[in-house]
């Protein structure tokens, strides 16, 4: 392995789609990309183990090289295993080419690409791992794309273990210390079908829906947006999906609403967003039943947080964001483990159709995460 290019294009032409939702392709899972990396840092001195979260689903978890006994504390530099799915994408998803300067593929941004620059300014702090003041390990999270079972498990058994985690995601390098939380939840509404001519006949509810979807729009909208944060801004919530009704001529008899509302930490300091919605939907009366889908909590590593200082020691260049997404930092956080989210390339790249990271981007990855190893000295 001659470069930090060649270790990516590994990575990608390795396929790991997550299976939920729409994966466009067979190929799926990430068994057999932990099963790569396993191998690839065992024969450079890591100590390996794997997890199953869910059957042939695991986590990656490969501890540094260090003395026989070995009481340092620990971090972690920890991505995801899957990508998100490859339909309709124009470019081979797992072809890991390099042109016009980009490697082209799923995950080359998000997020193997902040893998093989994690990956690479280890191999690179190989010799001095062992005699560093702090352990670094590698962990490499099943399901980021997909409910985040693999850093919930994580969190669970393993957080106690470690000081601070660094989450790959392509964020230009920035340090996203805080980021917004999600909640995902499905509405329907129920009525009697009927024929149209006779619409008294029935109960359209299709219309119920859309009266309670005002509702939220003119009630809840401002009631979000006065829970908010200095870097994140306020609350926020959009109307996803909605289905409902199988022809002109009949009165349908059921609608579903999808809804994302984000939401900063100070409306989990309150109280759950599911908590919220549903006391707003009792509140109001409105005709709609709710089903959660996924609540992921919002995440915040103070500013002036050891670690974050001691990373802008050695990166002074670096700058302290905040994100609207979610990720597997914040379960880490949730579970315990201060944790944020760092690596090269761009979010808007992203699940795209012809995602790519630029070669530029991925070199300067590979040289941050050296120097950011390599600073972690003796003491």
């Amino acid at each position: 392995m001659d470069s930090v290019t060649d270790l990516l294009q590994q990575l990608v032409r390795i396929p790991s789609v997550n299976p939920d939702g729409d994966p466009g392709t067979d190929q799926c899972g990430e068994e057999a990309i932990a099963a790569w990396l396993g191998d690839f840092l065992s024969d450079r001195g890591f100590a390996v183990t794997t997890e199953d979260v869910e059957p042939g689903r695991p986590n990656l978890l490969a501890r540094s090289p260090g003395p026989p006994s070995d009481s340092r504390p620990r971090i972690l530099l920890g991505p995801h295993l899957d990508t998100v799915g490859v339909g309709g994408m124009t470019i081979d998803p797992f072809g890991g080419e390099v042109r016009d300067g980009k490697l082209w593929g799923r995950g080359a941004s998000d997020t193997k690409g902040p893998m093989a620059a994690m990956l690479w300014g280890l191999l690179r702090n190989r010799e001095r791992l062992a005699d560093l003041s702090v352990a670094v390990d590698f962990v490499a999270f099943m399901s980021e794309e997909s409910d985040q079972f693999g850093s919930k498990h994580f969190a669970r058994n393993h957080a106690a273990d470690y000081a601070f985690a660094v989450a790959g995601e392509p964020t230009g390098l920035d340090l996203v210390h805080t980021t917004k939380g999600s909640l995902w939840a499905v509405l329907e509404s129920s009525g009697v079908s009927g024929h149209s001519s006779q619409p008294e006949s029935g109960e359209n509810a299709i219309m119920k829906m859309v009266h309670a979807l005002s509702i939220l729009e003119s009630d809840l909208k401002p009631d979000l947006a006065g829970f908010t944060h200095p870097v994140l801004g306020p609350a926020t919530i959009n109307v996803g999906i909605v289905r409902g009704g199988t022809r002109a001529n009949i009165i349908p008899d059921e609608a579903t609403a999808q809804i994302d509302i984000r939401y900063p930490p100070s409306l989990a300091e309150e109280r759950s967003a599911t908590e919220l919605l549903k006391e707003f939907l009792a509140r109001n009366n409105l005709p709609v039943t709710l089903s959660v889908s996924a609540d992921n909590p919002p995440m915040e590593v103070p500013a002036d947080h050891p670690w974050l200082r001691r990373i802008l020691a050695i990166h002074p260049q670096s700058r302290l964001v905040g994100a609207p997404w979610f990720s597997d930092a914040a379960h880490l956080n949730k579970g315990g483990l201060p944790a944020i989210c760092l690596g090269p390339g761009s979010i808007e790249q992203a699940h795209t159709r012809d995602e790519f990271i630029t070669l530029a981007d991925l070199e300067a990855g590979a040289d941050y995460f050296t120097a950011l190893i390599a600073g972690l000295k003796s003491s």
